[in-house]
């Protein structure tokens, strides 16, 4: 998109605006509340609190510097060389633009690069368009369960990607 550009590292702001803008998509959407917003706010706060550039990845996407979309790759606490893949997720203006496909290539990029052995992230069913933009980039399902990670009951789906 026009105008977009993708920053990495961690930038000001970061924290508040990625957690504003999954209470605006979740919300609505899907019920979740505040306690949604605690965890986003809490687990978010930690990763950046302990964010090592030789493990840990953050990318956003910017327009006249307000950002629009972010993806992370927590690798500090990586499980068996398996890093994680956190707080995905494009604004309604960017949405469709192919910007959430650039966010997850250089998420992915940075994965190889740093020889993780595979990528996992948790989400849930009904969330279409990123279950497409994963299933391109080759995660396959591994896991799914009812559960309320997220302070809701939704079909929690763990995904993965070896490479």
């Amino acid at each position: 998109m026009s105008g977009c550009s993708i920053v990495t590292g961690p930038v000001p702001g970061l924290l508040h605006r990625i957690v504003e803008l999954h209470d605006a998509y979740y919300g609505p959407r899907w019920g979740f509340g505040p306690a949604f917003t605690r965890k986003n706010m809490a687990e978010l706060s930690a990763f950046l609190g302990g964010f090592d550039r030789r493990h840990d990845g953050v990318w956003t996407a910017q327009v006249d510097g307000r950002i629009e979309g972010s993806v992370a790759i927590d690798g500090s606490r990586a499980i068996a060389g398996e890093a994680e893949l956190r707080w995905f997720l494009v604004s309604d203006a960017l949405r469709g633009h192919g910007v959430g496909s650039e966010l997850l290539d250089e998420a992915l990029e940075f994965c190889r690069d740093r020889s993780f052995a595979a990528v996992r992230l948790w989400t849930f069913a009904g969330l279409d368009h990123a279950r497409h933009l994963y299933t391109d980039a080759g995660f396959v399902l591994a896991q799914e369960r009812t559960g309320t990670r997220w302070g809701t009951e939704v079909l929690e789906q763990r995904l993965e990607l070896r490479l």
